[in-house]
């Protein structure tokens, strides 16, 4: 399938969660069989080199997963705070509404090693920033990002590629 015919599987939600979001709605890819294939394998042309994929909750699990899967390497999931059985190591981050965080094993990744990021949506690149943040300081070297849907609008690929991360989108959408 072309990026095109990807791109109109996605919905759109006009005012969700509030007012004047135009909000890209995923469930409709997924739901998609070849659809989801097709986008599993273009993000997985796009991390080749990496020595595992990461995925942020919630949504990145389903595309990190997957492509880790077509590509025989390891998933490593960053969580929400207090989802890991085992010691952990987190970063803080601000969002347009507050904070948050994310955490993850910190022997899940071995020092110098080529990890990718695979996530859903690019929007401020603040969730993406704090992963590859988080990545790093646990040992690993984040070179690369595939997203499915980039808002160029919102800044989120120039601030991770002002912080060295060659970034990738299957398809864009303006505005919010």
């Amino acid at each position: 399938m072309t990026p095109a015919e990807l791109k109109a599987l996605v919905r759109t939600i006009p005012d969700f969660p509030k007012t004047g979001i135009q909000f890209r709605d995923i469930t409709t890819l997924i739901g998609h069989g070849e659809g989801f294939a097709a986008t599993v394998e273009w993000l997985g042309e796009r991390v080749a080199g990496a020595s595992a994929i990461a995925g942020m909750e919630a949504r990145g699990f389903i595309f990190g997963a997957a492509v880790a899967a077509r590509l025989g390497l390891p998933f490593l999931p960053i969580r929400k705070p207090g989802k890991l059985p085992c010691d952990t190591i987190g970063v803080d981050y601000e969002l347009e509404y507050g904070l948050d965080r994310l955490e993850m094993d910190p022997s899940a990744v071995t020092n110098g090693q080529p990890v990718a990021i695979v996530d859903d949506l690019l929007a401020t690149g603040g969730t993406a920033s704090a992963a590859t943040k988080l990545l790093r300081q646990a040992g690993a070297e984040v070179a690369l990002a595939a997203f499915v849907i980039d808002l160029p609008d919102l800044g989120g690929g120039s601030l991770l590629r002002a912080n060295g991360v060659e970034v990738h989108a299957l398809m864009e959408f303006e505005g919010d």
